[in-house]
């Protein structure tokens, strides 16, 4: 049973939260001023003043005195589109205001169509041409003296007919298989990659000729789906969403997979960045281990996005997961383990990597604080660390569907970095306002009296969950969403309302008309459910 929760205290660097004592640096600071709703700019030719604008399925590295970020090919009104390449990327000396330096590839590697058409001749199917791409989900991380991005590339065509799904020709059989490559480069500021080829490729543990269409002779139908409504797949692990960790053992691991038969972590050469042991789509042994779903007996079961990181102050690896569908129910759940092929916990002492099953804690959820449409399709995050023992969140966050009167803002895509704190007994809590290098001036009880808005991010499925109002009292008690008695530590940063030990931070109140520092808190309750909050500025 988990009921008090504290905040661990840790020595912080300047992107953290460093103490501020010079007036000057506080009086001087300036808030970030780029709109959420970025449909006025989201044109190519707009692209210099995106920001953190078009940002799906993050990954940062730091690399010198930058921090790069890598995203998903995705763009309100498919803006990238106008380019000549793959990956968006951008860069940032402070976490707050970024760059963007275009695509990170020029053009599809040759080896995705010619390991796509000898897979298909393996299985007596005929080669297609000119296949439909999607590019999703790449991972970069450092590893000596080089980077390596791992990256995805499905192919959006039926198996059958090798036609493209978007002609609207079903054939009954499933889509073709994705494939995650690796690139290496020595330098991110001057975008040179080079590819290494296929590290693994969705498989299937169905037989092949699962059909036979019509009566007499007919005809097998390779991988069959009875309609588009069928989503047991045909493939069991799914090549999409790499997170690359390097141990600190010195192995090299990724982890990948999504909503079909769940996430699998496969061990890599250290030398080569590919498999330690080959990968053949016909051994399952070299398809790797699976090591977490939400429900194993399903082949439809909502979670995906695997991020894997190592936080060598709690010992624990951390594998963090999407839930739900992207556009509006997206949240994200964290589990852990002592080693990086699990078995992972979660924070109720499930365990998800043999049993499957809900994950708690949440970590992000759609929400709404007031005077703002608030954010969904809140997930697939990528979790880092500036190296001085200050993590970061980052993920997209949606907003909802007729933000300003717009039918499309559902599609509206905006970056989000955010801190994160641990708690004692050492789970991530992400701050409920984005990360805005706000001054860190000491915080006091006085600091802490006055109204607040509170959110508990219970999980329900496709709600943004709401405010409620809390007031804490001089005489150090608490009245409206949490009750009881309130204290203060100032040297940790704790907040105790009741039973609940809550981190506190200086941040930014996104949601005002003209942005102010203000002080947020966050933490769990005991059943792994996070409370936001936000002191008000009215």
């Amino acid at each position: 049973m988990h009921i008090f929760i504290a905040c661990s205290s840790e020595n912080e660097a300047v992107t953290g939260s460093t103490i501020i004592t010079d007036s000057t640096t506080v009086s001087t600071y300036t808030a970030p001023d780029y709109a959420d709703d970025y449909s006025s700019i989201s044109s190519w030719d707009d692209r210099d003043s995106w920001n953190l604008a078009n940002v799906h399925d993050p990954t940062v590295v730091k690399a010198d005195n930058y921090y790069y970020m890598y995203s998903t090919d995705a763009s309100y009104g498919n803006a990238h589109e106008s380019s000549s390449g793959h990956f968006l990327y951008r860069r940032s000396s402070d976490l707050v205001n970024w760059e963007f330096r275009g695509m990170a590839m020029s053009g599809t590697p040759s080896w995705v169509l010619d390991s796509l058409n000898n897979i298909r001749v393996h299985y007596n199917l005929s080669a297609v041409t000119n296949p439909s791409y999607g590019y999703w989900a790449p991972c970069v991380r450092k590893y000596g003296n080089k980077y390596r991005m791992y990256y995805s590339i499905v192919i959006d065509n039926y198996i059958g007919s090798g036609e493209s799904t978007s002609n609207g020709t079903f054939d009954n059989t499933w889509t073709e298989r994705a494939f995650i490559g690796l690139r290496e480069s020595s330098s991110l500021a001057m975008n040179l990659w080079t590819d290494k080829g296929m590290v693994v490729c969705s498989v299937s543990d169905k037989t092949y000729n699962s059909k036979v269409k019509g009566t007499g002779s007919g005809t097998d139908i390779p991988w069959y789906r009875s309609s588009t409504s069928d989503y047991n797949a045909y493939f069991k692990y799914n090549a999409i969403d790499p997170s690359y960790i390097i141990t600190p053992k010195g192995e090299h691991w990724l982890i990948y997979g999504s909503w079909h038969s769940g996430i699998v972590a496969i061990q890599l050469n250290p030398d080569t960045g590919l498999p330690l042991n080959k990968f053949d789509i016909d051994d399952s042994s070299t398809w790797g281990t699976a090591i977490a779903s939400r429900n194993y007996s399903s082949r439809w079961q909502g979670s995906e996005a695997p991020e894997v990181i190592y936080n060598s102050d709690t010992g624990y690896y951390y594998l963090f997961l999407a839930y739900d569908g992207l556009a509006v129910p997206y949240n994200t759940r964290v589990c852990r383990s002592v080693n990086v092929d699990g078995p992972y916990y979660d924070y109720t002492g499930k365990n998800i990597s043999n049993d499957g099953g809900e994950c708690y804690p949440i970590v992000t959820h759609p929400y709404k604080f007031n005077d703002h449409s608030g954010w969904v399709g809140f997930s697939h995050c990528c979790i880092f660390d500036d190296g001085s023992g200050n993590w970061y969140y980052s993920s997209q966050a949606r907003l909802p569907e007729n933000t300003n009167g717009n039918a499309y803002s559902n599609a509206i895509m905006m970056g989000h970095v955010r801190k994160i704190r641990w708690t004692e007994d050492g789970w991530p809590v992400v701050l409920s306002e984005r990360y805005s290098a706000v001054p860190q001036t000491n915080i006091t009880n006085t600091d802490l009296e006055g109204t607040w808005e509170n959110i508990t991010l219970n999980y329900q499925y496709g709600v943004q969950q709401t405010s409620e109002s809390l007031v804490l009292l001089s005489d150090g008690t608490a009245t409206g969403a949490l009750t009881g008695n309130w204290s203060y530590d100032a040297t940790d940063k704790i907040l105790t309302i009741g039973s609940y030990k809550l981190c506190v931070e200086r941040e930014l109140d996104w949601e005002l008309s003209i942005r102010k520092p203000t002080i947020v808190f966050a933490g769990l309750n005991s059943s792994g459910v996070p409370l936001w909050g936000k002191k008000t500025q009215k």
